[in-house]
């Protein structure tokens, strides 16, 4: 393959690239990008990738999006958190919200781990202006904890979390509406 230099800068120009394809809804990582080799329609994930086959991928694309986080909507969160009998979390979110989507795992995970003690509910921010409005959600996202229908106060949380801090603020709020 012969390498020529792009005008006179001293950077290589190689003019015969693989043809690659990458689709960003399908890949998950960098690590999976997906190769279209020879010019055929046939798409495999690349050799190196940590999912393995596509079947594999697929497998645990679809495990990953049966989520046990509850999406309420203004119409249901009287029911699902105020009427609720168990404690609540709710988390306030938006689609374009980086850190949203940032701490997305440690929630579902604290879903899992807890759900026969808290209930987890998300809450999108551009569907639903009026709950916004009402508990002053100013930055995304946002945690705040219920019981008997009621805000916990300071309990409210606002942006990015890891996973272990979650884990304690959680077991922080079990343990005083226990006590109380």
């Amino acid at each position: 393959m012969p390498i020529s230099f792009a005008s006179s800068s001293k950077i290589p120009y190689c003019n015969q690239l693989p043809s690659v394809r990458t689709v960003n809804s399908y890949s998950p990582s960098s690590s999976a990008s997906i190769f279209n080799n020879n010019n055929s329609n046939k798409l495999r994930l690349h050799p190196n990738s940590q999912f393995g086959s596509r079947k594999s991928w697929l497998k645990k694309a679809i495990k990953c999006s049966s989520s046990i986080v509850r999406e309420t909507n203004e119409s249901e969160f009287a029911d699902i958190v105020l009427k609720s009998d168990r404690p609540v979390l709710v988390e306030f979110v938006a689609t374009w919200c980086g850190p949203c989507r940032l701490i997305a795992p440690a929630i579902q995970s604290v879903a899992q781990d807890y759900q026969d003690k808290l209930t987890v509910v998300k809450v999108d921010h551009d569907s639903n202006p009026r709950l916004i409005e009402e508990y002053k959600v100013y930055g995304l996202p946002t945690l705040i904890l219920f019981k008997n229908g009621q805000e916990v106060p300071n309990s409210r949380r606002e942006g990015a979390i890891t996973k272990t801090k979650l884990k304690e603020y959680v077991d922080e709020f079990l343990k005083s509406v226990s006590i109380s």
